[in-house]
């Protein structure tokens, strides 16, 4: 099955040379401009968020963009994806089936692209994955063959996670143009990062009158431009000016359920943090987790020459000593 070549760099309109903060700032750019509570629905914003979302995952993780450096571009005159000489061995990716046999079958739905789904991803449905997902195949006395069990990542957000969703998935075997089966996956509320969500009996067929395989989906919550996500709860970094944080003030918090008020009381110091109860994701019997709102004091880049004076008058004056013990 022929994989097109993702160039990540260039989705992220960042260079191979990008430092890893650049390409976080690149992302969360990227990822506010298309997000669905921002984009208001405008035509491709979605497909271009799950683009965006899947580069984040490879540059933003140091072997992965090793992995994917080592690939160079890839690219051949053809526009298809072919691995570069002996990058089995390189990044210790055995196959346990023939040529070709690890590329077999495709998924539509997930949000991953299929160059991602086989070089990053969990699939697999022979051997030891590219990063350790093994399929296994079961065997009878009689010689009965189970079958196969198929692997791949779904791409979850942090919505989904927290409200839960029907996702219709779609998987086609090998590079017939028939035989595409599309299921109704469940993602259930309060879903975790690496959980894996089964459809039974979906993966490939049994031989001998021995069952079929499972599906399995492992989930991989996509970032967030605002949020981030740590077991239950949920982390929010509120940037405050330090007038703000010295005088006291009043401001909106965004929220995975809209934004609230909040109240800064005067001598706010960074790192303080604000608790929003049962704003984070659902726990087994249905209690949400929380969010915290945590403070970041910002100080301005440039003043201006009135802003300086200021700022001047006020070292003078101020009694303020932070290094005085």
């Amino acid at each position: 099955m022929a994989i097109k070549y993702k160039d990540y760099y260039q989705i992220l309109n960042v260079s191979r040379t990008a430092s890893q903060e650049e390409i976080k700032q690149a992302y969360r750019k990227l990822a506010r401009k298309y997000h669905p509570d921002v984009s208001g629905g405008a035509k491709g914003a979605e497909e271009k968020f799950k683009e965006v979302n899947e580069a984040y995952e490879v540059l933003k993780d140091p072997e992965k963009r090793r992995k994917y450096d080592s690939f160079g571009s890839g690219m051949e005159h053809d526009g298809n994806f072919r691995p570069p000489e002996g990058w089995q061995q390189q990044w210790g990716w055995q196959s346990g089936g023939g040529a070709g046999e690890d590329f077999d079958f495709n998924f539509e739905g997930t949000g991953f692209s299929d160059f991602f789904e086989a070089f990053f991803g969990s699939r697999g449905t022979a051997g030891r994955g590219p990063f350790g997902g093994t399929v296994h195949r079961g065997f009878s006395e009689r010689g009965a063959r189970q079958g196969r069990d198929l692997e791949a990542d779904i791409m979850v957000t942090l919505e989904e996670a927290i409200h839960g969703s029907t996702r219709q998935v779609s998987v086609q075997r090998g590079d017939k143009a028939g035989g595409v089966e599309t299921y109704q996956v469940k993602i259930p509320p309060g879903v975790r990062q690496g959980q894996r969500i089964r459809l039974a009996q979906k993966g490939e067929p049994g031989s001998g009158g021995a069952r079929p395989g499972h599906l399995y989906l492992r989930v991989r919550l996509s970032e967030h431009p605002h949020f981030r996500v740590e077991g239950h709860d949920i982390y929010y970094d509120l940037l405050l000016a330090p007038w703000e944080a010295v005088l006291g003030a009043r401001v909106e918090v965004p929220t995975p359920d809209g934004n609230a008020a909040l109240k800064i009381p005067e001598g706010t110091v960074s790192g303080k943090t604000f608790r929003f109860r049962q704003k984070g994701l659902p726990q087994p019997g249905g209690v949400r987790g929380h969010m915290y709102a945590v403070v970041r004091i910002q100080v301005p880049k440039k003043v201006s020459a009135e802003e300086r004076k200021l700022w001047e008058e006020l070292s003078r004056i101020s009694d303020f000593h932070p290094r005085r013990g």
